[in-house]
């Protein structure tokens, strides 16, 4: 593919679009996401806007927490990458079953887009690595709604989460492989829908197409 063609959305879907980078405000009358200041807290907090939408887990390293912690631009890669942050999509997704809407993976990927728009780069060879033994179990499912998706997959996409660095790690590889599987099955799922079930939007088709254009310029 013309790389020309891989820059479908500049206009559309930079990697600085609010459709895109989900955060814990309410969402505005117009459907997007509005900006907020996140103050540092020693604390996690006790309440979220979506408590009555999402449990509300009391364990202090919970992917509610941090991944409201990682709109700060600063944030430590680190933090980004612990091991209860993904124990913690893993059982909200399976708390809420087919209800489960893909919300909190979504804002989960805008972090690490976040992480790596700060850094002014893509993930590089070893953070892709680390990451990526956290992402086996991060899998998309039908139930998740068009927004979640597009933006999962725009947002990884965007941080270079897909990225074949050479010498290829086939661990890797296969993870990044499957994921696409779950995303792009569960894309098709919401595409083949009845029109009066689809939610699909013209930014998400545009997020899509950019991400793939993406991925067949970075060779997959």
């Amino acid at each position: 593919m013309d790389r020309s063609s891989a820059g479908i959305s500049d206009k559309y879907a930079r990697p600085g679009n609010d459709y895109n980078q989900p955060d814990d405000s309410a969402v505005s009358r117009r459907g997007r996401y509005r900006h907020c200041t996140v103050r540092h807290q020693d604390n996690p907090p006790h309440s979220t806007p979506w408590h009555n939408e999402f449990y509300h887990s009391s364990a202090p390293c919970s992917s509610q927490y941090l991944v409201r912690r990682s709109v700060n631009p600063t944030q430590d890669f680190n933090a980004l990458i612990k091991p209860e942050i993904m124990d913690d999509l893993v059982s909200k997704s399976d708390r809420f079953g087919h209800r489960y809407d893909g919300k909190k993976h979504a804002q989960y990927a805008s972090s690490i887009k976040k992480y790596t728009s700060a850094a002014k780069r893509p993930l590089n060879r070893a953070e892709q690595s680390q990451l990526v033994r956290l992402l086996p179990n991060f899998t998309a499912t039908r139930s998740w709604n068009w927004r979640s998706l597009t933006t999962t997959l725009h947002s990884f996409t965007s941080a270079g989460v897909f990225t074949l660095h050479k010498p290829v790690d086939e661990r890797v590889k296969l993870t990044q492989a499957n994921l696409l599987s779950t995303l792009f099955d569960s894309i098709i799922f919401n595409c083949n829908q009845k029109p009066e079930a689809r939610d699909i939007d013209a930014q998400g088709i545009a997020n899509l197409f950019w991400a793939m254009a993406k991925l067949v310029d970075n060779g997959q």
